[in-house]
């Protein structure tokens, strides 16, 4: 850690972390703010600090209500510590964990079927040709190589292959241009956005530029993307809203036990906060 932050940090900690009496020491903090990663030092110590207090909050609930720790060990082998133990007594004792009925399912399902949408997929082809913008005069060579081969498209429709083996700096040459099929994400975003002006058959206006060079762009075939069957995901939604019921329930508890608790040198959120009835 900076000197720096060193300094900022020291200026957030000046007021102790306390929760009910037990103070959370400073090394402790400094030890967790590595798992919160933050725009400023500040905004990560501020994350550490609240995490630490809200752990302790809950062990003293537990220690309150006399659970008893139970560690588990995973299939990696790794066994939880005493305190994680009672953590996870504590939420599985206090907390309900409603199950969505399928009514629950098919509600989210249908009020957010984008999510539920195969990826169209677009079948293309290319010739490349290649430059980098730091090279200025190369770059330019390069746009009025792809203005000639455009134009020599424009009357030699039918060569595209044939230019594209003998021309393009793409390895996909070999394969007369052909991309194969690509989704979302699959290429640069200039050449993606400029696909998706296309129909099918038609070859780009204009060469495309983007961080490889100049690109004269066919799209051969575009398959819509289709909604997947309910049935095909309502596991996943299912788990979905349980994992999401799940922290809503947890931070709700711990916004009442921080109501009822002094907290000093970090904010808590409020039953309020969270809307909590």
């Amino acid at each position: 850690m900076s000197c720096q932050t060193h300094t900022i940090v020291a200026t957030v900690a000046r007021t102790p972390v306390m929760v009910d009496g037990i103070r959370i020491a400073h090394d402790a903090i400094s030890r967790e703010v590595q798992n919160h990663p933050a725009p400023t030092p500040v905004a990560a110590w501020t994350a550490a600090a609240r995490a630490l207090a809200v752990r302790e909050l809950l062990l003293q609930e537990a220690r309150r209500l006399g659970l008893l720790p139970n560690p588990i060990i995973d299939a990696e082998g790794r066994r939880e510590t005493v305190e994680e133990a009672l953590v996870r007594a504590l939420i599985d004792r206090e907390i309900a964990m409603p199950v969505p009925s399928d009514e629950d399912c098919r509600r989210y399902y249908d009020n957010n079927r984008l999510r539920f949408r195969s990826a169209d997929i677009h079948e293309a082809s290319h010739i490349l040709v290649a430059a980098r913008r730091s090279d200025p005069a190369t770059f330019a060579a390069a746009r009025a190589r792809a203005q000639v081969l455009l134009e020599r498209l424009r009357v030699e429709e039918h060569s595209f292959a044939d230019l594209a083996q003998a021309h393009s700096d793409c390895p996909s040459a070999a394969a007369k241009g052909n991309l194969g099929q690509l989704t979302e994400g699959a290429t640069t975003v200039p050449f993606e956005q400029a696909l998706l002006r296309l129909e099918p058959g038609e070859i780009s206006g204009e060469p495309v530029e983007t961080d490889y060079g100049f690109h004269i762009i066919r799209l051969d075939r575009r398959i819509g993307g289709a909604l997947l069957p309910f049935e095909l995901v309502c596991g996943r939604i299912a788990n979905y809203l349980m994992a999401r019921a799940r922290r809503t329930a947890i931070a709700q508890y711990v916004a009442r036990l921080a109501a009822r608790a002094e907290i000093t040198g970090v904010e808590m959120p409020t039953p309020e906060d969270l809307r909590v009835y």
